[in-house]
């Protein structure tokens, strides 16, 4: 296939059913682009700067899981127990929260996008529905607030979420 033009087919619309539909039908044809809308379609092909020069996104292929426990101050996160643990205190969070949890802390502290976090926690790719990882993050936010000085989960409009750096001790 060497040398040989692969097409790249663009799929907009809203139905989140008909890009379902049209990525399935042309499974192995190549490249497909699907989103809900223009405004979309255009944050994908012409995305804008960070606005703070400090912030960087994440690579297109998200960085490595760590095999092991990754922290955030007192916030430890070990996938292959399965524990989340505050101030050594365990703290029930689901497998998906887990699994965001542990992306948005873990080195390197970057804005992961939406497309990112969805090949890394639900192993399948993004298209364009953002609705499920809306949701996670929201039960996620809703259970670290209780933490006193814990991670807040930061919305990077249009582009995916991030976590500030933890609080440095004196």
């Amino acid at each position: 296939m060497s040398g040989e033009e692969v097409p790249i087919v663009v799929c907009v619309s809203a139905d989140v059913s008909m890009r379902e539909r049209v990525v399935r039908q042309l499974d192995g044809v190549g490249p497909v682009v699907s989103c809900a809308d223009l405004s979309e379609l255009r944050a994908m092909l012409l995305p804008s700067p960070p606005r703070d020069a400090a912030l960087t996104v994440a690579p297109v292929s998200p960085p490595a899981a760590q095999h092991g426990p990754v922290s955030w101050g007192e916030l430890v996160v070990d996938r292959a127990g399965h524990l989340v643990t505050w101030c050594g205190d365990p703290l029930p969070l689901t497998r998906t929260e887990r699994e965001l949890l542990a992306r948005l802390i873990g080195p390197p502290l970057v804005v992961w996008s939406y497309e990112q976090l969805f090949a890394a926690v639900w192993d399948s790719a993004y298209l364009g529905d953002t609705a499920i990882l809306h949701s996670a993050v929201k039960r996620l936010r809703q259970k670290l607030r209780g933490l006193p000085g814990g991670p807040r989960v930061h919305t990077v409009r249009g582009v995916g979420y991030r976590i500030d750096p933890p609080p440095r001790h004196a």
